[in-house]
């Protein structure tokens, strides 16, 4: 859907940084606002101007819009995970449009249109623009964005690109024998083999007595740490028990409306949901049924939890004694850490967080929405973090003692192998013959050059960034310093350095010369804004914490 920003617009990378594809739109509830809470208070001064509220909520509307357009979702749906922050990039947008205000950055209406079309037509799927007025009401309205909104956030879009721009200047200088030089830095490919010596070989090797195996545990009793548990009982409300009234519902009412219009909206994505229309008209469908579902399942859980908080004295066994007296089934799971969550229910992430906040004062929790199911739960006991004796986890302890010591063997036998091989090397041996003497079977990898994404040979054993700093400084005809890997050691030989496709480098240098322009701005703009912001922001709100960072563009 969102495709065709970037496919169009090269003038726009600053501005729309990164895309996904939104599958379809349902409101579980349109009066739900952002998790931020609003700001209030004093809200200081950039560069000496008051911050006043009306110029915080329109700068925040934009903020809100911004993330929108580049990711096809609200910060709400997402954006905890990415580490946005709403406040923090509401600041950093208004300290953006005073240099723009004061540099008197003025952009054509033509370019402005441009960039709304755009993201019309990112939002309609495919080539087919949605209308403004549609696209305000499906999406902007509930949050309440205005049309008003939309058209200023435009505006200063394509005006913050002008900024970036004359901020940049110098990055967008590169020669074209600058570009052919660092091209092929980037894509000159070696062919390469690589050996590995792995601890699984070397078990039988393994001398094993009681007190190496005592030392360890002794050395590593952090590792065998069993971290504080919790167990609870909870009561479930399955979702699957809700839909065919849901569907009975949703089919009274508009059903295949809703689902024409999402099947509308999604365009040529489609086949996100099925092979053929008619294949994603009927999982979209499904999935609506499950939504409203699901929706039932929480409003039942709601009042079940309502009056199991309302029930006095507040005890523990409330949960049980309530579900009774409604035939509802509780269940109680076996004691479980925080990051691993519990075993054998699906519980959601949030249900090991809300499972962690209970205890005997605080027993019950809100409802828990998990994929399946809607639950209550109810605090049991709380197991404290502990070290078990050696004697309970003997054959753990020595399965990790015999396997950290073939590890050892492996990579002691790769320094030995290495020191062989530079020594026939040196009298003229070949690394085929010296690897079948000594019953090595060396694999041969694809070329390998900077630019190579992806090696699944070695990425098994080594981080590829790792296996790349290593290979490509080695020398043609040389043997690479063993490098130790989770299950052992490996060993790279260069064998060749091969021909560069001059063809392919001419075809392709004025996208990597575009390509090297965006690091640069990048780079520059970052630099540029972080010592705007460490000195404008400080009488704001951000003032006790970190400056924000502003991402001009994504490689």
């Amino acid at each position: 859907m969102f495709g065709t920003i970037r496919k169009h617009q090269t003038w726009l990378w600053v501005i729309i940084i990164a895309v996904t594809v939104v599958a379809f739109v349902i409101y579980f509830n349109p009066t739900t606002q952002f998790g931020d809470q609003p700001t209030v208070g004093d809200l200081g001064r950039i560069r000496g101007e008051k911050i006043t509220l009306d110029k915080f909520r329109a700068a925040q509307k934009e903020v809100l819009l911004h993330y929108l357009v580049r990711t096809g979702q609200w910060p709400d749906e997402g954006g905890r995970d990415s580490g946005f922050d709403v406040q923090r990039e509401t600041y950093a947008r208004l300290l953006l449009l005073q240099f723009v205000r004061d540099l008197k950055l003025e952009v054509s209406p033509s370019v402005s249109a441009r960039l709304a079309r755009e993201i019309l037509e990112a939002f309609g799927g495919g080539n087919q623009a949605i209308p403004l007025s549609a696209l305000v009401q499906q999406r902007l309205a509930p949050r309440g964005i205005t049309v008003e909104d939309f058209e200023r956030f435009v505006r200063h879009e394509t005006a913050l690109q002008a900024l970036v721009n004359l901020v940049t200047f110098p990055g967008q200088l590169i020669t074209p024998e600058e570009a052919r030089n660092l091209y092929r830095r980037e894509h000159q490919e070696v062919s390469a083999q690589v050996v590995t010596f792995l601890a699984v070989n070397y078990l039988p090797q393994v001398m094993v007595t009681t007190q190496a195996v005592a030392q360890f545990y002794s050395n590593q009793m952090a590792r065998y740490r069993i971290p504080e548990r919790v167990q609870v009982s909870y009561v479930a409300f399955p979702v699957s028990n809700y839909l065919a009234e849901a569907e009975a519902e949703l089919v009274r009412t508009n059903l295949d409306e809703l689902v024409q219009a999402n099947l509308d909206r999604l365009g040529t994505n489609y086949v996100r949901f099925g092979a053929t229309q008619d294949e994603a008209r009927k999982n979209i469908r499904q999935e609506l049924i499950r939504v409203e579902a699901l929706r039932k399942a929480r409003r039942v859980a709601n009042d079940f939890a309502t009056a199991l908080f309302n029930l006095e004295p507040v005890r523990p066994e409330n949960l049980k004694t309530l579900a009774a007296e409604r035939k509802l089934e509780v269940r109680t799971l076996e004691p479980f850490g925080l990051e691993e969550g519990p075993a054998g229910i699906d519980g959601g992430p949030e249900f090991a967080r809300v499972a962690f906040r209970l205890s005997a004062d605080n027993p019950f929790s809100a409802p828990v929405i998990g994929p399946d199911a809607v639950y209550v739960l109810g605090f049991e006991r709380r197991l404290p973090s502990e070290i078990p004796a050696l004697e309970d986890i003997l054959g753990r302890v020595l399965g990790d003692y015999r396997y950290e010591q073939a590890v050892q063997l492996a990579r002691q036998a790769a320094e030995a192998f290495r020191t062989a091989l530079t020594n026939a090397i040196a009298q003229g041996k070949g690394f085929a013959e010296v690897c079948t003497a000594s019953n090595l079977h060396p694999v041969l990898l694809p070329p390998v050059s900077w630019s190579t994404r992806a090696l699944p040979q070695v990425e098994q054993d080594l981080p590829l960034a790792q296996f790349k700093q290593v290979a490509l400084s080695t020398p043609v005809g040389g043997v690479s310093p063993v490098v130790p890997t989770r299950d052992g050691a490996m060993l790279i030989y260069v064998q060749s350095q091969l021909p560069l496709d001059e063809a392919k480098m001419n075809q392709e240098l004025p996208g990597f010369m575009a390509y090297l322009r965006r690091l640069r701005q990048n780079d520059l703009f970052n630099e540029w804004f972080r010592r705007q912001a460490e000195v404008a922001l400080r009488d704001t709100q951000l003032a006790r914490r970190a400056p924000p960072v502003m991402s001009v563009g994504q490689p």
